[in-house]
């Protein structure tokens, strides 16, 4: 059965969006899913599906959040070995052992266009530093991502698709946690 992480975009956010995580992994148990973890407060969650298409079950997280929380958000749905090597592909090793605060992946909903990456590249306000990846997007925010003015909008607007933002940090602790759903007698809960 595939493990699963998925990212809620815009939950928990500045009073918009509010998703109580033990809500979340009771629709999601509800649903089927199983071994279903949350990590911290902002939309991440864990868990194993007898479907292997991912796009189906975003569709279905995104329904079922929309009916039985009454929130609209989308989700990015990537399996266990999409995250590997999300991890493993990271262009900034060094940061992510140094600053890992500083280091952030954007998941997107589809793989950008040439010249979208070209385009959002000419577009970096300030001293930040972007990546491209396989449905996602990895970003240095020297001076820190809160007073950057390379935000989400204007990344979504330049890649022409959607996408949701974690810190290394969170990144790194999903591939933590996606592991001990995925084996789960392994010892490493």
């Amino acid at each position: 059965m595939p493990t699963y992480i998925g990212l809620l975009r815009a939950v928990n956010v500045g009073g918009t969006g509010k998703v109580r995580m033990e809500a979340l992994r009771t629709l999601l148990s509800r649903m089927g899913l199983e071994g279903v973890q949350t990590l911290l407060q902002s939309g991440n969650v864990v868990f194993r599906s007898r479907d292997s298409d991912n796009a189906r079950v975003e569709g279905q997280l995104e329904a079922r959040i929309m009916k039985d929380l009454n929130v609209a958000t989308q989700v990015f749905v990537r399996s266990v070995e999409e995250w590997s090597a999300i991890v493993g592909n990271n262009p900034f090793s060094r940061e992510a052992v140094e600053a890992p605060q500083y280091l952030h992946m954007m998941a997107l909903k589809a793989a950008p266009s040439p010249e979208g990456w070209k385009a959002l590249k000419a577009a970096i306000p300030g001293r930040e530093l972007l990546r491209e990846g396989d449905r996602c997007a990895y970003f240095v925010y020297p001076d820190g991502v809160g007073t950057s003015r390379l935000t989400s909008a204007l990344i979504e607007k330049h890649l022409a698709t959607r996408g949701t933002l974690r810190n290394w940090n969170t990144v790194t602790k999903l591939a933590v946690l996606a592991a001990s759903v995925e084996n789960p007698s392994s010892g490493s809960r």
